[in-house]
């Protein structure tokens, strides 16, 4: 929870799209995504989180893919909804411990932990390639990563990226377009941006 960036929100049931998110101690129906109240970003109430998941959601029609990288997974809400969307498995990368910690209780809490693989570290600690990638993070560290970021982006795969303030949205994208990703779509709210990237490879 960077204070120069988001800011912390009281855990509430909210819905976005189809996917119904509410905190762990709250009654909930059947399909909802739970999460635990931690210090690790991402319980779906900001905006650059919620952009995401209704990216993730649109990217899942016609076809799902069979595989999410989630970058810097926070609280696991992103990959932890795409699973609960149908993706089969997902893999989260943190570089903070305690976020992982709370990736690893809402898997469990949610009856996916054998469906979420986790590791410390960023894009650089893993290798091979995924349908889809998403990472929200912060504009800086997008355009820093960018050359990583799509090397891990499959064959027509897609990147997603979030966390962008609007006034920098265009160096994201530059960044990425450079390096062979087409542009899909661009989406703001709230002063932030999101951005749906497609390999034109």
């Amino acid at each position: 929870r960077d204070a120069e960036s988001v800011w912390i929100l009281t855990p509430r049931a909210t819905r976005i799209g189809r996917l119904r998110i509410a905190p762990a101690d709250a009654s909930a129906e059947p399909g909802t995504l739970r999460l635990t109240d931690s210090a690790a970003f991402g319980t779906g109430l900001h905006p650059t989180t919620a952009m995401c998941l209704e990216a993730i959601e649109e990217a899942l029609q016609p076809s799902t893919p069979g595989a999410l990288l989630d970058v810097g997974t926070g609280s696991g809400v992103l990959a932890l909804a795409a699973l609960l969307m149908g993706v089969p498995r997902a893999l989260g990368l943190d570089i903070d411990a305690e976020a992982l910690r709370a990736a690893a209780e809402n898997a469990r809490l949610n009856g996916l932990d054998r469906r979420l693989q986790l590791t410390a570290g960023g894009p650089d600690a893993v290798a091979g390639s995924w349908p889809l990638v998403v990472a929200n993070l912060l504009a800086a560290p997008l355009v820093e990563l960018a050359p990583v970021l799509v090397r891990r982006v499959g064959h027509h795969g897609r990147l997603m990226l979030s966390g962008i303030a609007s006034s920098v949205e265009k160096d994201v994208d530059l960044a990425n377009g450079r390096l062979g990703m087409q542009h899909v779509l661009a989406r703001s709210r709230a002063g932030w941006s999101a951005l749906v990237l497609q390999a034109s490879w």
